[in-house]
């Protein structure tokens, strides 16, 4: 691995603490503090993503030992650090946060003079940890590593997992903060990003009133990220704010698309390129149900549930626009662009879910479909990746008995007639196409993932990790690679009984 490319530009551009102090603090008037990892003594390899290391330029062997991947003995060109941020958490203002948990390690490029930033995550405290030890455990940074590979191959914008191993060292954790606090093994991943800045970075400037260095960061974020804004053009921040409310919704909308939960949208976890970021309680839907929540601490209120995700969205973007408005400061413009978010995300949604079900182009009518079926499946509790699955394939003869299988629950009469005419509403709408059923067939093949990372499959997979088993880790990792194809038809089955309501399957926490 070639880590002489790795360099630290962020800390030239911006006012900072470069004294190392570990110390947990408030940093007014600076926005990062360079920090160490914590060293561990035996850390251990799991994983090493040897693609995404050559497709980023560090090459694709792992050096003889794992001390880059755990933090330890770094070379001198690396100056790791930690970025200062604040958010709002479940609709409240919680002023400073910053990366308590992650440890920037710097940006390389490769030959498509392509530049990635490569963070730490679980490698020890830093100023912005808030009396917690930044620390992370195997539970957590195996769905990490898992989840955000999956979501690439998916198709969905999202961080990256470079690396994962385990630290040899436990970590005390309460899973679901009810008192029951345990050890669990310590791991540390490198994740991978164009850029980690989030919604939270410009709320902090905003809200200490550090204008200069708020005007500063937008223009190197511009300027890096979205480079078909002119940085002369008097309206660049309006353009920006534009562009940062369209790649959020179209986000959310391809989360729709598979059936995501992201379970903890605050707004420091809110990517300003729109890519799905910090994984914690997330989960895929399994019956749909737009009231599912994986995230425990988001009950009863269910803020994150899986059909607020796109108002939750962009009540996120409201609180973004409040921290720019001292760069734009034309009120009018602003709300313009925060009310059509809600025309431009539903009609991505409503394109998204026509391409679902195999329609060449969205009709008037389809609307009353949709409504119609979102009912249906939701009252029905079908699963969501499974019931598009056998629709691909349904014929002209397929009743509610092809379908068996994606049912978490027997139907009634009147519930097998209810969904054995919504098929023939389906196959007349089909009718209405321009393009031939195999056609539709291969649109609904793009748009339908065969197998998604479920949380009872990532469950068992931490379960034999913990005993050093590795046989369903490395297939998941296989299975994920190609998520729109049948590669292991066992994985292609609705969440079985025994995980209803089991913790860390069916119930997650923020610890998760």
């Amino acid at each position: 691995m070639n880590l002489s490319k790795i360099s630290s530009p962020f800390l030239s551009k911006f006012p900072g603490d470069i004294s190392g102090n570990p110390q947990q603090r408030q940093t007014p008037g600076i926005i990062y503090c360079t920090i160490k990892p914590e060293e561990f003594k035996n850390p251990t390899l799991i994983a090493f993503n040897e693609k995404l290391s050559a497709e980023i330029g560090l090459g694709e062997n792992p050096e003889k030992t794992v001390d880059f991947f755990a933090g330890k003995n770094l070379p001198e060109n690396i100056n790791t650090y930690a970025t200062a941020y604040a958010g709002h958490q479940f609709g409240n203002w919680a002023g400073q946060l910053g990366d308590g948990r992650a440890i920037y390690i710097g940006e390389i490029e490769n030959n498509l003079n392509q530049k990635t930033e490569l963070q730490y995550k679980g490698a020890g405290a830093t100023p912005y940890s808030r009396t917690a030890d930044g620390r992370a455990v195997l539970r957590s940074s195996v769905r990490e590593y898992l989840m955000s590979e999956a979501m690439h191959f998916l198709g969905i914008k999202t961080t990256r997992a470079l690396s994962l191993v385990k630290t040899g060292e436990d970590v005390l954790r309460d899973e679901q903060y009810n008192g029951n606090a345990r050890y669990e093994d310590g791991a540390v991943i490198i994740r991978t990003a164009e850029s980690f800045l989030r919604f939270g970075h410009f709320e902090l400037l905003s809200a200490q009133k550090e204008t200069e260095t708020l005007k500063n960061l937008a223009d190197f974020t511009i300027e890096n990220y979205f480079p078909d804004i002119d940085l002369n053009n008097e309206n660049k921040y309006a353009k920006w704010f534009q562009q940062i409310s369209e790649k959020t919704a179209d986000l959310i909308v391809d989360w729709f698309r598979v059936g995501f939960v992201h379970g903890v949208m605050n707004t420091d976890n809110m990517s300003i390129l729109g890519l799905t970021i910090d994984y914690g309680p997330f989960s895929f839907v399994d019956e749909y149900d737009l009231n599912f929540t994986p995230n425990t601490t988001d009950l009863p209120g269910r803020r994150y549930s899986f059909g607020n995700q796109g108002k939750v969205a962009q009540w996120n973007l409201w609180q973004l626009a409040n921290a720019l408005f001292p760069l734009i400061n034309d009120q009018k413009i602003m709300e313009e662009i925060l009310n059509d978010f809600g025309l431009y995300f539903w009609k991505k949604h409503d394109e998204i879910l026509a391409k679902k079900f195999g329609f060449d182009e969205l009709l008037d009518q389809d609307l009353e479909f949709f409504s119609q079926w979102q009912s249906m499946i939701q009252d029905l509790k079908i699963d969501y990746t499974l019931f598009f699955t056998k629709l691909e394939t349904v014929s002209k003869d397929s009743d509610y008995f092809y379908f068996k299988d994606s049912f978490y629950e027997d139907l009634k009469e009147e519930s097998k007639t209810s969904f054995n005419n919504f098929l023939n509403t389906y196959r007349e709408r089909l009718n209405l196409n321009k393009i031939s059923r195999e056609e539709s067939k291969i649109l609904m093949s793009k748009n339908n993932p065969k197998f998604i990372l479920r949380n009872y499959l990532l469950f068992e997979c931490i379960e034999e990790l913990k005993n050093d088993k590795t046989e369903l880790f490395e297939k998941l990792q296989l299975a994920l690679k190609q998520p729109y194809d049948e590669l292991y038809p066992e994985f292609s089955v609705k969440r079985p009984a025994k995980y209803e309501g089991v913790v860390g399957s069916s119930s997650l926490s923020c610890s998760s």
